[in-house]
């Protein structure tokens, strides 16, 4: 059987598709406010940002292609496929996924239902239940195009996407055309260090981990379309990785311009979502309004998308006698479910896990890459992963304990009690190790770890089994 090609048009509608599939309307918000805050110091910030917000994503991707789809192979089976399905639950129907629909609904409907009398009834239903049947609504479209994976590079990569990069590029010549006034003074963090400020706030995007999961699903998605040959799919996700960093770069370049120049648009907003309705508003009124919101439903629709697919065609592969498109469905019923419990309830629970998890991707990546320098790839490869799970269990137990704090719920709960005594005990060791306070504890351990297997593996022979 002669091995298909793609052409410069499906090359092209592929790295479209990853754009659109990493674009969710978080990537839109958190941009703008970075901006505003870091002023003056922008150029560093915005620096700091593009390296973990599109750099690292795009090292994902390639990482994906380099292990030829196995990112995981060196692990045992078992810790793979529990770290695996970690990350699809937390991106997909945990968190990532219902958080589109969510975000969708308070930036591209709520604004225009704001002021309308509670009583009045949307559609035949009272106002309060709005939330419901949008979400209802966004997620059988999300598992109607996801029933079809075959056909996504075309759905989305092809007609979706163009779609939402033309109304961006509107979005960013106003921008520049249009800019307010001055930078002001970098405030916070952004005043003393926005270059490591940056970096830090490019982790709210958790593209990292999505990186892992569209990778695979691209391979999957390219072998669907007849790529066979391992050297067409792992260049093709290359260039697709490409294409998907640069649309990202050039977002986020427009939104940190826009939020350092917002001026008075700026002031009294406490999120990125804020000061671009503001900034809309003030230069299109109605109808920009109208295509702001149609540019944050595309962008939550092609990422929730994104994110089923790639969950339900793990999960079809982990559990043979679970159907690819029983899953969609399941998946998307559970997403709705989830996402009517609040956005704010979601990010309190699913932040301490992400912080447990997001290290181990990150030193997953790492590891890829630096591969062919370990005489000891496995014995590297475990040992890092597991220091920076021990020392992301850390930061994940800290952020818990002071949510719990907060909260007073440890006076109801005496294991909310027993993690807080842990924290405030561990915590004075802890706090001596660099970035701890940016919720980075993990970081010197892992490459310390990996320095000394290095050193390790080049003063014996490897084994047979190691090697």
């Amino acid at each position: 059987m002669q091995n298909k090609q793609l052409t410069a048009g499906d090359i092209i509608g592929l790295g479209f598709m990853a754009f659109a599939f990493f674009l969710g309307a978080g990537n839109l918000i958190f941009p703008p406010f970075a901006g505003y805050q870091a002023g003056e110091n922008t150029p560093l910030a915005m620096l700091g940002f593009l390296i973990t917000a599109v750099g690292l994503p795009l090292a994902g991707l390639i990482a994906v292609a380099k292990s030829e789809g196995k990112v995981m192979r060196m692990l045992p089976p078992v810790a793979a496929t529990i770290l695996a399905s970690a990350i699809y639950i937390i991106i997909g129907p945990a968190f990532a996924a219902p958080r589109t629909s969510l975000v969708a609904f308070e930036i591209g409907v709520k604004p225009f239902i704001d002021h309308t009398d509670a009583m009045v009834n949307i559609a035949g239903l009272v106002l309060n239940q709005a939330q419901l049947v949008f979400t209802l609504i966004f997620f059988t479209i999300v598992m109607l195009l996801s029933l079809f994976p075959g056909r996504l590079m075309d759905s989305v990569g092809k007609v979706l996407t163009p779609l939402l990069i033309a109304l961006l590029v509107g979005l960013a010549i106003s921008v520049i055309m249009f800019a307010g006034g001055n930078m002001p003074a970098a405030t916070g963090d952004y005043a003393l260090h926005p270059l490591s400020k940056g970096i830090v706030e490019g982790y709210n995007t958790m593209d990292t981990l999505a990186s892992l999961m569209f990778g695979m699903l691209i391979i999957d998605l390219l072998r669907k379309k007849g790529i066979a040959d391992i050297k067409l799919q792992t260049n093709y996700l290359t260039k697709a990785a490409f294409i998907a960093a640069a649309g990202l770069a050039f977002v986020y370049i427009s939104l940190f311009y826009l939020g350092a120049t917002a001026g008075d648009l700026a002031k009294g907003a406490s999120n990125g979502g804020q000061i671009l309705t503001n900034y809309v508003n003030q230069q299109f009124g109605d109808y920009g309004n109208i295509a702001l919101a149609l540019v944050v439903s595309l962008a939550c629709l092609t990422t929730a998308v994104g994110l089923v697919t790639s969950c339900s065609d793990y999960f079809s592969e982990l559990f043979p006698i679970l159907p690819y498109r029983l899953l969609v469905v399941l998946l998307s019923v559970v997403c709705a479910v989830v996402a009517n419990v609040g956005l704010s309830q979601l990010i309190s629970i699913s932040i301490p896990v992400l912080m447990m998890v997001y290290p181990v991707a990150i030193a997953l990546v790492l590891m890829t890459f630096l591969e062919r320098f370990f005489r000891r790839p496995k014995l590297t490869h475990r040992i890092s992963l597991l220091v920076a799970l021990l020392f992301g269990i850390f930061d994940g137990l800290k952020v818990a304990a002071a949510s719990m704090k907060s909260f007073d719920v440890s006076d109801t709960s005496p294991f909310a009690s027993a993690l807080i005594q842990f924290v405030a005990w561990v915590s004075p060791v802890m706090s001596e190790l660099p970035l701890y306070d940016q919720g980075m504890a993990w970081l010197v351990p892992t490459l310390v770890a990996v320095v000394v297997c290095i050193i390790i593996g080049h003063s014996s022979k490897p084994t047979a089994a190691n090697a």
